[in-house]
């Protein structure tokens, strides 16, 4: 057993000022638990993302093919930056996502270019897009039931 090597403090009158105890010197360890007691910090190189609820992965694939709307090819990115090592789904979708949107984006060069060179003739190209916005939305449905949606024209730029 240890033996308590303290002095017992007596007991104090009232009216006196209390004396400060010495105490151990700085830095030196002290009995008890530590106060920064909890979980230890992961060995540097073995980070672990967590995986997402199946809820969540639905969320955020339903957001990679629905964004687009409101931020281009960016939402897609973004999410598929984000998410693509918490989850195989969530990957897989906003990739498909992506490359649909770089190819709308490689289609409206095209479109542009047909308009310009046919004097505004070529315009009708346009309503593709309409196609585009069907797509996307199909997509959105089905990943909201948990099923993967491919794109039925789409170039793979990421893989």
């Amino acid at each position: 057993m240890s033996e308590n090597t303290q002095q017992p403090e007596p007991p104090q009158q009232p009216g006196q000022p209390s004396q400060p105890q010495p105490g151990p010197a700085y830095g030196t360890p002290q009995p008890g638990p530590s106060p920064y007691a909890g979980q230890p910090y992961p060995a540097p190189g073995a980070y672990q993302p967590q995986p997402l609820t199946p809820s969540d992965e639905r969320m955020w694939s339903i957001f990679a093919h629905v964004g687009p709307f409101v931020m281009s090819f960016i939402a897609p990115l973004v999410i598929w930056l984000v998410f693509r090592d918490r989850s195989r789904f969530v990957d897989q979708e906003a990739k498909e996502s992506l490359n649909f949107q770089i190819t709308l984006v490689v289609a409206q060069v095209a479109a542009v270019i047909i308009t310009l060179v046919t004097f505004g003739i070529g315009g009708i190209v346009y309503v593709v897009f309409i196609a585009a916005i069907v797509f996307q939305i199909l997509a959105a449905v089905a990943n909201n039931r948990g099923e993967p949606y491919r794109y039925p024209v789409n170039i793979r730029f990421i893989k």
